[in-house]
């Protein structure tokens, strides 16, 4: 009698699917089936911060044309996957509209966010979008495909490199998520995906000088707010979206390219007229 080959549910840091340095495994009932899911430790965490900055200067260095197409092939890949995400199908369908729409603001972000400047004297004076850097992004435990691609698609399509960390309650849409991210053409690094404890992860994220912003889609007071306490030690941005997903819509929250923005700052530059 064959046995059937089942699937082991690692870490995606890099763009290779690892297990936790530690070893250690969490249990998940999935449909009713107990599986085994890699539980992220710190040097886990750590080594999702080093391959993000790692990949920064590839990704960010991409035409944001370009990084637009790489982001509507993962749409792609998710579409031609439907079978492997336990999720509802509007739900599904939600992620992907999600996905496609903000992939079509890469190239226009910049036109919404840049302005040229009226100041005194012969000069020019102009304010320009750039990607903020690594992002730390907490995942909110429900809609569980939804709220995990609202988390993270923004702040790629700025340009910034990820550590996403996974809600407890879904890591096998993680799982899944992160196969469809591997077949994208993706940067490797540019999203790094970890399951396990993410309070403790959250908080080991909003503690590292490395990590220059983090987002945080809990509807956990406590938790937001020991994050901002970590981050605030070293003048950390903390993303704290005041509006609750939507749980009804199966998406999380009005699309805008605000969520872009968020994760951008504005560079501004002075040029002498006549040059």
């Amino acid at each position: 009698m064959r046995v059937d080959v089942r699937k082991t549910a690692k870490l995606f840091i890099g763009g290779a699917f690892v297990r936790s340095e530690s070893g250690r495994t969490f249990t998940h009932d999935q449909d009713g089936e107990i599986a085994n899911i890699a539980l992220a430790s710190r040097k886990d965490a750590r080594d999702a911060v080093s391959a993000a900055r790692a990949a920064l200067s590839a990704w960010s260095g991409k035409t944001a044309y370009n990084r637009g197409q790489i982001l509507y092939r993962l749409a792609e890949m998710i579409e031609s996957r439907r079978s492997s995400f336990d999720a509802p199908a509007k739900e599904i369908d939600a992620a992907i509209d999600d996905i496609v729409w903000y992939a079509g603001w890469c190239d226009k972000i910049e036109q919404y966010l840049s302005t040229k400047n009226p100041v005194a004297g012969p000069h020019f004076n102009v304010s320009a979008p750039e990607p903020t850097g690594v992002v730390a992004v907490v995942a909110p435990a429900e809609p569980g495909l939804v709220g995990l691609v609202s988390a993270i698609i923004p702040a790629l399509c700025g340009g910034n490199t990820v550590v996403a960390v996974a809600a407890r309650a879904h890591p096998m849409l993680a799982v899944s998520f992160a196969e469809a991210v591997a077949t994208c053409d993706l940067t490797a690094g540019a999203l790094n995906i970890l399951t396990g404890d993410d309070e403790m992860l959250a908080l080991q994220l909003a503690r590292h000088m490395d990590v220059n912003a983090i987002s945080v889609w809990t509807e956990d007071d406590r938790l937001r707010t020991l994050v901002k306490e970590h981050a605030a030690e070293n003048v950390k941005r903390v993303d704290a979206p005041p509006q609750l997903l939507s749980r009804d819509r199966h998406r999380g929250g009005p699309r805008s390219p605000w969520r872009i923005a968020a994760f951008m700052e504005i560079k501004t530059v002075w040029h002498p007229a006549g040059m």
